[in-house]
């Protein structure tokens, strides 16, 4: 992950060493008040030759379905088969902050998803929900090869919404392999219950980064993820340590049935980091 603290003007040196490495996937980051998620996605996907490029996530109250549908298709059109496209709820109070706060937000998230895949499909789409309007709009120039829509969510009915009508589930940052397994029963249960059956479904667990012994620095990440989750501050996950214990750390999520681990470095030296975990991660795979 670039990490959003990470000024956007640092991204695609980073992206470029982080293909030079060896990785698969490079994840941007859409908060508020932080760079914007489809152009840090652009700018990563025009650095790069062959990363995947993930965007994680952008928030359905602060984007309009078409809108979001016109920007991923052009994305997709110029990077075919490179782009996976997340959204979700979005923070309550950031959302709050903008005016966009919704009492509906499963609705509204389940109808942006389905609103969205129909309007990257090339279909024209009406759609009459509870929270989203399209009136017979059709995309000019959708891609051939749409991107995977995949939800960011945390909570049971998220998650098996996610199963029902996602391409894939991110599971965020401090969950370990009990949470990650979980999560997998509830997004089964979505699946199970989807109308028509659903393609493959991506399981994609953030997790943080770090290569060291000081306590210090991942004090504020556990303070906030023990917060932000409502769990013990023992609970929270992180591939922390020696690189052949972040290693076995981030095995043990693949395990749990991760599809994807994305690494959330701590610290000021992300790639150094990354070039220290990656062959202790290869060699165990």
């Amino acid at each position: 992950m670039y990490d959003r603290s990470l000024p956007p003007e640092g991204l695609a040196e980073f992206a470029r060493a982080a293909e030079r490495l060896g990785v698969d996937d490079l994840w941007v980051v859409e908060d508020l008040g932080f760079a914007g998620g489809v152009s840090a996605a652009t700018l990563a996907l025009a650095a790069t030759e062959r990363l995947r490029i993930g965007i994680g996530i952008v928030p359905a109250p602060f984007r309009n379905p078409a809108l979001l549908a016109m920007e991923l298709a052009t994305v997709a059109r110029l990077f075919p088969g490179r782009l996976v496209a997340g959204i979700g709820h979005g923070s309550p109070d950031w959302m709050a902050q903008v005016g966009a706060a919704s009492p509906t937000k499963l609705a509204l998230l389940e109808e942006t998803l389905v609103a969205v895949r129909s309007l990257l499909s090339g279909t024209t789409t009406d759609v009459a929900g509870r929270t989203v309007r399209i009136d017979d709009v059709t995309l000019v120039h959708p891609p051939a090869e749409p991107p995977p829509l995949v939800t960011g969510v945390v909570r049971p009915r998220s998650l098996e919404l996610s199963g029902r009508v996602a391409d894939g589930t991110i599971i965020a940052e401090g969950q370990g392999p009990d949470r990650v397994t979980a999560a997998l029963a509830h997004i089964d249960r979505g699946r199970a219950a989807a109308e028509t059956p659903r393609p493959a479904h991506e399981l994609i667990v953030f997790t943080h980064l770090y290569l060291g012994d000081d306590p210090a620095a991942t004090a504020p990440v556990i303070a906030e993820y023990t917060e932000w989750l409502g769990i013990p501050a023992a609970d929270v996950f992180l591939a922390a340590g020696t690189p052949d214990t972040a290693a076995t750390r981030i095995t043990s999520l693949w395990d749990a049935g991760a599809h994807t681990v994305v690494l959330r470095p701590v610290g000021p030296d992300p790639l150094d980091q990354l070039a220290a975990i990656l062959p202790a991660v290869t060699s165990g795979r």
